[in-house]
């Protein structure tokens, strides 16, 4: 092995963490052999110039993050992440099985609630949360699907087994960062990318792109799609132009909309256009004054109204947030069996529900010892790591979550598995996620070959938020069959439909996104 793996098996045992590279004799493990190779032949000079080059290239493409009021490029490191065609068909069902989940939770809160009635959940679980919104109970959504798109994030404990961390159906991001890693990678290191078949991602504008259309109010048989964005201060601007641009669709602000007659229309040069679907990248509370906030400049008069008569769809449906409710999480294994009669197929995190008295006082009791997490938070913010936190940062914990017991949860602290990333002058152990996408049509949920690998470029943190100082990976799937051409169409466990024609090319999605920035 390479000078650049020495100390690496010594560092990966004091984790104590499940390294996903190497077996802990440091022999790689199948899914890797191939890598490893690759990485054997380069030295340190090999290595550096290609991540810097990697590092460049993103910038120049735009590919950023704000990080401390800073705009940075999206760090990728070099080694990707692999995961074999096994573990990735378990994985895969396990995703799609739980937005099914979800999306029948939403359905039946916001109508019937025999959810409640049946006494799976208590009701107060959902009439408490943040993002549960009577303003739109009571109607079915146009097109008949609440979860569009949604990113299911997942870890692996010391075991090395997966477990759902938490759901994410209200706003998921970072699926850009997927594509452009992917287009990185083939360049950084395509001695590795030649040798094994690994499932492509670019086929997911076009996925989106067709479950959107597909979602559309009844009678429309050229629906228009648009991307609503907050505008470019918005950290997650760069993926809102890439989406637009490569599904061919208008991106759009809240001032170019507008509502008359329950329809929605778009300003153009050419006067109003009907938009049939929304594709919403802003948070429900902003999305309609008349509805939410009053004092909101980024969404549309009416938005509402017109979603509730059936005039538009709104991707992702408005009042999604219920689900993302960490609390709410710790009750998806029972509603998995509820509305599905199904055991679930990927686990979640022991979870303990601080509402509860026995659980809060056992928790109280090993606060040093716990992860304690805000339920409504989101980007690492807000949570506490019991064994790194102060004496004064535990003790502030503890008075909020007897203040505010169902505002937390509490959770083991799980040594997230690790993956090679480059530090310094040597590949180090670094804890990793995993953000799997998924789209629903309403007859199939597809998810996308991979996800978001995000990782903790800090030795020893597990924050692996970018916002926080966190990278990302790329993210290797490979196909069933090392006869499977790399740009090959493999087969899905899960049934997918035929795929929309409109795929833009790359000049054109670059002007629409030059014209926006103007």
């Amino acid at each position: 092995m390479s000078d650049l793996f020495e100390d690496y098996s010594v560092a990966a045992a004091r984790t104590g963490a499940y390294d996903e590279m190497f077996a802990p004799d440091q022999v790689a493990r199948p899914s890797y052999r191939q890598l490893a190779e690759a990485l054997d032949g380069l030295d340190l000079t090999d290595v550096s110039s290609r991540a810097d080059s990697m590092a460049r290239t993103f910038l120049d493409r735009g590919v950023t993050f704000d990080f401390a009021g800073e705009e940075r490029p999206f760090p990728l490191d070099i080694v990707p992440r692999v995961i074999s065609a096994a573990e990735w068909a378990v994985l895969e069902k396990g995703v799609a099985q739980r937005v099914r989940a979800l999306e029948a939770f939403l359905n039946d809160v916001y109508s019937k609630m025999a959810v409640v009635a049946d006494g799976v959940v208590p009701r107060r679980l959902i009439t408490t949360s943040q993002h549960f919104h009577r303003q739109v109970h009571g109607f079915e959504p146009a097109g008949g699907v609440r979860v569009h798109i949604s990113g299911i994030d997942v870890v692996r404990d010391a075991a090395g087994t997966f477990r759902v961390l938490e759901d994410n159906v209200r706003v998921p991001s970072g699926v850009s960062y997927v594509l452009e890693n992917r287009r990185a990678m083939a360049k950084g290191l395509p001695e590795a990318f030649s040798q094994q078949p690994i499932r492509p991602v670019e086929e997911y504008p076009r996925r989106l792109l067709s479950a959107l259309r597909k979602t559309a109010p009844a009678g429309v048989d050229e629906p228009t799609v648009v991307v609503l964005t907050p505008g470019v201060f918005n950290s997650a601007y760069f993926e809102h132009t890439l989406l637009a641009g490569l599904m061919g669709v208008e991106l759009v602000e809240g001032r170019d909309l507008i509502c008359r007659g329950n329809r929605v229309y778009m300003r153009t040069t050419a006067g109003e256009q009907r938009v049939d679907v929304i594709y919403k990248r802003i948070d429900d509370d902003f999305l309609d004054p008349l509805q939410f906030r009053s004092d909101s400049m980024l969404g549309c008069p009416g938005l509402v109204n017109a979603a509730r008569a059936g005039g538009v769809t709104i991707a992702n449906a408005v009042g999604n947030g219920v689900a993302d409710d960490k609390l709410v999480y710790s009750y998806v294994p029972d509603l998995i069996r509820y509305y599905l009669g199904e055991d679930p197929i990927v686990a979640n995190v022991d979870t303990y529900r601080l509402e509860e008295d026995d659980a809060r006082e056992e928790v109280l009791d090993r606060l040093d010892e716990l992860v304690v997490k805000p339920v409504d938070g989101s980007g690492g913010k807000g949570l506490v790591i019991g064994p790194d936190a102060t004496r004064e940062e535990l003790d502030t914990l503890r008075r909020r979550v007897i203040a505010d017991p169902r505002g937390w949860i509490a959770q083991p602290v799980l040594q997230l598995s690790t993956v090679p990333t480059l530090s310094g002058d040597k590949f180090g152990p670094r804890h990793v996620d995993l953000r799997p996408f998924a789209l629903n049509d309403g007859d199939d949920v597809w998810v996308l070959p991979g996800g978001l690998t995000r990782v903790a470029l800090k030795e020893g943190s597990l924050i692996v938020n970018s916002s926080q100082g966190g990278g990302s990976k790329d993210t290797w799937v490979l196909a069933q069959s090392a006869d499977v051409p790399v740009e090959a169409e493999p087969r899905h466990s899960i049934s997918i439909r035929e795929r929309t024609s409109v795929w833009p090319v790359e000049s054109n999605w670059r002007d629409r996104q030059a014209e926006q920035q103007q």
